[in-house]
């Protein structure tokens, strides 16, 4: 994480820190037998008192997710999931994640890349040092997202990428999971078209998440961690949250993802899921 997560405006709630501990924990951020920060340094971090840290612990401690051990230190045991066997009659998935910055897109592809074994191409991993690069290049800062330059440059090719690196590997008999906005792109039917033209063929199934989540959670995703690129998004919230259509559909058949407080864990949302789909 580049910098510590800024004070969030509404303060931080012992199941706020859970949920984000837990999905981090769940996504592999924190590793199996990995001691977590000490009460006292969560407290800094999230700037809250260590009553609502202790509580958050005893939240993930009654889970099973981290253990005491002696000294008031905490570790946590996630040990993995057992990964499905591969079957190589069975055709490759194309699973596109979509959603709003700070929804939770990447840890929800790293949750499901830990379930399934599928390889996770996630666009600001694949692209950023490349798009970072090009912009200054082209004369704009690194952290420009919301530019003409970058929106009608830079951006179409960071998604071609993505979409190259994934039909590369599916075209190999592997599925695979692309994360990313898609804002523009699942509303776009030449678009979802092209995609579903793709997998056709490539003999692979097309899938598509959609994740929600309510705009203190995508704020709070985007303060903890703290990328140039949202700058201006948090500087411009209220603006930025003009924006943001909660009622967003796709344009292609799509599951939904809740990823707000009030919703149950993304890992039992995820294992749900595939499990529907036939794929645990």
């Amino acid at each position: 994480m580049s910098q510590a997560p800024e004070r969030l405006t509404r303060g931080t709630s012992a199941e706020s820190i859970a949920r984000h501990l837990r999905t981090e924990i769940e996504s592999g951020t924190y590793r199996h037998e990995q001691q977590l920060p000490s009460t006292r340094a969560l407290a800094a971090e999230w700037e809250t008192s260590v009553a609502t840290v202790t509580r958050a612990m005893q939240m993930l401690t009654a889970e099973g997710l981290v253990i005491s051990r002696d000294r008031s230190s905490r570790v946590v045991n996630y040990p993995g999931e057992e990964r499905r066997a591969r079957q190589e009659t069975e055709a490759p998935t194309i699973l596109v994640i979509g959603g709003y910055a700070g929804s939770g897109k990447s840890e929800l592809g790293r949750i499901i890349a830990r379930l399934t074994g599928w390889p996770l191409f996630d666009k600001d991993s694949a692209t950023r040092p490349v798009v970072e690069m090009a912009l200054v290049e082209l004369g704009s800062a690194p952290s420009d997202r919301e530019s003409d330059l970058y929106l009608s440059k830079v951006r179409p090719a960071e998604y071609e990428a993505l979409r190259t690196l994934t039909a590369e590997n599916v075209a190999c008999g592997n599925s695979a999971i692309m994360t990313a906005p898609f804002i523009r792109e699942l509303r776009d039917e030449a678009w979802t078209r092209h995609m579903a033209a793709d997998a056709e063929a490539l003999g692979a199934t097309l899938r598509v998440i959609w994740i929600r989540a309510d705009a203190d959670t995508m704020q709070t995703y985007i303060r903890r961690r703290g990328a140039a690129r949202d700058t201006h998004k948090l500087a411009h919230w209220d603006d930025y949250l003009q924006g943001v259509d909660q009622d967003f559909t796709p344009t292609l058949p799509y599951a939904v993802i809740d990823n707000s407080l009030s919703s149950p864990p993304l890992q039992e949302q995820a294992r749900e899921l595939l499990t529907a789909w036939g794929v645990l």
